[in-house]
């Protein structure tokens, strides 16, 4: 218990799936959390969760894709917490298709969301972490970041950016001496929303939601799914002192899927 006493963590896309799972388990363990998303009802039932057990949340509506929307979230998090310790940039969409068929505005959607969220994050929140005395910053890649993927080009894309944004910043960071770690994660098979956009037509009125025990029983090698605590408990450990060493680090949370 404990392991992020006292630090402040803002967790975007934080309404649902991983991002609730890591508000929720930062908050158990001693941090105060500002939960945002465009999900309002959910991301206030996320807060009055945390809150009914003893932690400190507020819940902040916000587009990840937009400038103003940051420097606004990042103004409200300093007014109501004084710092900011941890950021985990977890927003993300997943639109599939042929890249033959794919539009121009459903790339640039996912680009603006998935890799222009993150680069906006670290630039408007970076200051304040710098200001508190340093930190922990985590955004959230895939295994799509390290792997490619038929009807997946424009995610992989995204998340691949996200891996390699992640470890250019850390350098930055490490040339700064500003005491600000800078890691990606890379979940596998998790059950989460997102798999209604990877699964091409899985999201469209009436179709079977994809079936991710049977999935992962034939392509993962220990045979199951994760869960978003299982990511969750990953953003903790690198939100945490006990990754006082570790920067510019891929954490590959996917039951050896990448191993394949």
């Amino acid at each position: 218990m404990d392991r992020v006493k006292g630090k402040v963590a803002l967790v975007t896309g934080g309404a649902s799936g991983i991002g609730r799972a890591s508000a929720l388990l930062l908050a158990k363990e001693g941090a105060a959390v500002a939960v945002t998303d465009i999900q309002d009802d959910q991301g206030r039932d996320v807060v009055a969760a945390i809150e009914k057990n003893g932690g400190r949340a507020i819940y902040l509506h916000h587009d990840v894709a937009s400038e103003a929307a940051w420097e606004s979230v990042v103004a409200d998090v300093k007014a109501k917490f004084g710092r900011l310790d941890i950021l985990v940039n977890n927003a993300g969409i997943a639109i599939a298709g042929s890249v033959l068929t794919m539009t121009l505005a459903d790339w640039r959607r996912q680009t603006a969301i998935n890799l222009d969220g993150v680069f906006l994050g670290v630039k408007h929140s970076l200051p304040l972490i710098r200001a508190s005395g340093g930190g922990s910053i985590i955004n959230i890649s895939s295994l799509a970041g390290l792997k490619g993927s038929a009807t997946l080009a424009g995610y992989c894309a995204t998340k691949g950016g996200v891996r390699l944004f992640s470890k250019a910043v850390a350098m930055e960071c490490g040339a700064a001496r500003d005491n600000v770690r800078v890691n990606s994660i890379h979940p596998g098979i998790i059950e989460t929303p997102i798999w209604l956009g990877i699964v091409p037509g899985a999201g469209q009125p009436g179709a079977n939601a994809p079936n991710l025990d049977q999935i992962s029983e034939m392509a993962v090698p220990i045979g199951k799914k994760g869960l978003p605590e299982d990511i969750a408990a990953g953003v903790l450990y690198l939100a945490s002192d006990e990754s006082r060493y570790v920067t510019g680090s891929e954490l590959v949370i996917d039951g050896g899927l990448s191993t394949r």
